[in-house]
């Protein structure tokens, strides 16, 4: 570069950095020679030089669901326009693998870490929200010495909103396919449709309740297991969207017809739930808001403020999975059973 432009590479170096101080013939010189050899800088090298990466480090537990991918796409539109850059990594739901990950970002020297769920140690998150901004989504952190944020939504009442409204349309067998047990979100969910169960003098029937792990396959698998136990099952709450999607499918192989012959309803309402077949009721959680409210959160953070986490409602989304009970039972399989 300094060759090309018959300047010293020390006068390079100022002209790239933006230093005050140089000549504008050799300034123009440079800037030409730059335009003619392709130079981009290395922002990063640049950022860490200055002491700074100008990255937040995002945990996520699964960078392929379309929950986190949503969540990832808000924080990438809160962060960008301020220069900042996600560094994103997946968990998998392995407090283990959570605690390497975070190591990784760390070691990337990311200015601030966003947690969405997850179950890393809360003492763990304490000693790194010592060292630089953390916020964590859908946990609540008990420590009371935490110097970090925490946002919590009403899983339990959306769960049970959702619930109450299959007990509304008449239905008084219901299912549940819950997420992992020792994920807060299912657990949270379990209470709500339980509770539901509760203020409408239904009995709780733990065989109604099957576990999942938040993916496809296994709303696939959980909805064959409540079908097999020969119930006069009429709907089922799916602790997420994408088990929905899954019990939707064993349906389908089986000839049951959603919503005429059972009910179901999700949750998150995930984009692709309102183009399902048929269209998918669920709990509404707007994960592309909380992921760009987020990024402006711990921005904040950065700018020494302290400003409030948003409060973001849950709402059921009632489209053409739900109707009345219908009182004949589910047709069995047979030859010709699939629709």
């Amino acid at each position: 570069m300094a060759q090309e432009a018959g300047v010293s590479p020390s006068t390079v170096s100022r002209i790239l950095n933006g230093s005050a101080g140089v000549a504008a013939d050799k300034k123009r010189a440079v800037e030409q020679a730059v335009e003619r050899l392709g130079y981009r800088p290395n922002m990063m090298a640049r950022h860490l030089v200055q002491g700074n990466s100008r990255t937040v480090g995002v945990l996520t537990q699964d960078i392929a669901s379309p929950f986190y991918n949503d969540a990832i796409r808000g924080i990438e539109e809160g962060l960008m326009p301020h220069g900042y850059s996600p560094l994103m990594i997946s968990g998998h739901w392995h407090s283990e693998q959570e605690g390497h990950a975070i190591e990784l970002l760390l070691g990337r020297r990311v200015e601030a870490l966003i947690v969405l769920g997850g179950s890393v140690p809360e003492a763990e998150l304490h000693d790194v929200a010592a060292r630089l901004p953390v916020v964590v989504l859908g946990r609540r952190i008990e420590r009371p010495d935490f110097s970090g944020f925490s946002l919590v939504l009403d899983n339990f009442g959306g769960a049970r909103r959702a619930t109450t409204h299959l007990i509304q349309l008449g239905h008084r067998t219901i299912g549940h396919i819950m997420g992992l047990p020792e994920h807060a979100d299912a657990q949270e969910r379990l209470a709500g449709y339980r509770a539901a169960l509760e203020d409408h003098g239904l009995p709780w029937d733990s065989s109604l309740v099957v576990q999942g792990d938040f993916r496809e396959a296994s709303g696939l698998l959980g909805m064959q297991r409540l079908l097999e136990l020969d119930r006069p099952l009429t709907a089922v709450f799916c602790s997420n969207d994408q088990m929905a999607y899954g019990a939707r499918l064993a349906l389908y192989r089986r000839g049951i017809r959603v919503p005429d012959d059972l009910s179901l309803v999700g949750f998150d309402d995930l984009p692709g739930s309102s183009y399902s077949t048929p269209p998918l009721t669920s709990v509404r959680q707007p994960v592309h808001d909380l992921g760009r409210r987020m990024a402006e959160f711990v921005l904040a953070r950065l700018n020494g403020q302290t400003p409030a986490l948003p409060e973001l409602e849950l709402e059921l989304v009632v489209r053409e999975s739900t109707a009345l009970v219908r009182v004949s039972p589910l047709p069995r399989p047979g030859p010709s059973s699939v629709r």
